[in-house]
């Protein structure tokens, strides 16, 4: 699409899609993050990261040993 435009076009295309941005309302990431850590804590007991995997799934845990997450 910006290839059929004129510098001055695309120029313009711009300068409008600045001037809705400014007027977007910014809020503070500390004011997200509350319920990002709840987000996250609520998903904790079923993630394979911090739960790891049980020994007798574990395929690599015979030939190179363990990996222990801490």
């Amino acid at each position: 699409m910006a290839r059929d435009m004129s510098d001055k076009e695309i120029l313009k295309m711009e300068l409008e899609q600045l001037k809705k941005e400014v007027n977007t309302t910014r809020t503070p990431v500390a004011a997200n993050c509350a319920e990002t850590i709840a987000f996250v804590e609520e998903r904790l007991p079923n993630d394979p990261l911090i739960k790891g995997v049980p020994d007798d799934k574990n395929p690599y845990k015979g030939d190179k040993g363990g990996c222990i997450v801490t």
